[in-house]
């Protein structure tokens, strides 16, 4: 079985392209397992698998996590496939529609594939559409309690789902540390991505993240997305919100009805084909 991929990173999120029609494969949960792995396989924070044949005409992806669970959306893995498309000859230099089981996006290649801008969607607070347990409501400054910890958070889906932590101060530690009890708490069905922000200023947001089926993130498009609408929410920031995290940075501009235009930098990685030998064993953890 020889699988090519495309490997790229958008702030430090890396994602592994599959094209369909250079691997026929199925993807397996152990198999994706076995690509993701950070020691043992090639290594990444997710598979984007396409283009598929979408709606009418539009292109459609399958999102990935490294445990082998799907993702609805992705903002990064958006930005990284679009690139793809464009570096593939499968898309131009004009904006194209790709639809995700999250939504359809639409993307624009610019600055010779350096930048990539993704309309992400519009993002809802309301507990039916994330969901949150409990009665119909929009989900802005409530209590979450995990482990020794209370918190003030805002919950928000654009396409998938998102708890917004409230923080003075934010750290790494403080992400791995309360992060997975969040995402598998009670109020979230079906689960949840952390995003643990710290307002700068009227124009700036600082996240530490844990994504939902990945864990610690160095970076997370959708997650910037709820951050920074959450944020406009509360009326901590401006509708145009520079998101900051440990692998980069990325802008988000937040219209009226909380559409999100997302923009930020995309870098190809490498290629190649994966031998048979990562499937000749099964990896540890």
């Amino acid at each position: 079985m020889k699988i090519k991929f495309h490997k790229y990173h958008g702030a430090g999120n890396d994602y592994i392209v599959i094209d369909p029609s250079e691997s026929d494969i199925t993807l397996t949960e152990t198999l994706i397992r076995a690509i993701c792995h950070r020691n043992f396989g090639v290594g990444a924070d997710g598979i984007l698998y396409g283009p598929l044949q979408g709606r009418a005409s539009e292109l459609a992806v399958r999102i990935f996590n490294p445990d082998g669970s799907r993702a609805e959306k992705s903002g990064n893995g958006m930005r990284i496939f679009a690139r793809y498309l464009r570096d593939s000859g499968k898309a131009g230099k004009e904006a194209f529609r790709v639809s995700t089981e999250g939504g359809v996006v639409r993307s624009q290649v610019q600055d010779n594939g350096k930048t990539v801008v993704v309309e992400m969607g519009r993002v809802s607070f309301q507990s039916k559409d994330i969901p949150v347990a409990g009665r119909a409501r929009e989900v802005i400054d409530e209590e979450i309690t995990a482990g020794d910890r209370v918190f003030s958070f805002c919950a928000a889906t654009i396409g998938n789902p998102h708890c917004v932590i409230l923080c003075n101060e934010v750290s790494k530690e403080s992400a791995v540390e309360y992060g997975p009890v969040i995402e598998i708490h009670p109020n979230f069905p079906n689960r949840t991505n952390v995003q643990f922000m710290q307002v700068l200023d009227r124009k700036n947001i600082r996240i530490e993240i844990w994504e939902r089926g990945a864990g610690y993130t160095l970076s997370s498009g959708s997650s910037s997305c709820a951050a920074a609408a959450a944020a406009f929410r509360m009326d901590l920031c401006d509708s145009e919100i520079t998101t900051h995290m440990p692998g980069g940075k990325l802008g988000i501009v937040i219209d009226d009805n909380y559409a999100v235009t997302m923009s930020g930098p995309v870098k190809k990685i490498c290629e190649g084909v994966i031998s048979d030998e990562l499937f000749s064993r099964k990896p540890a953890g």
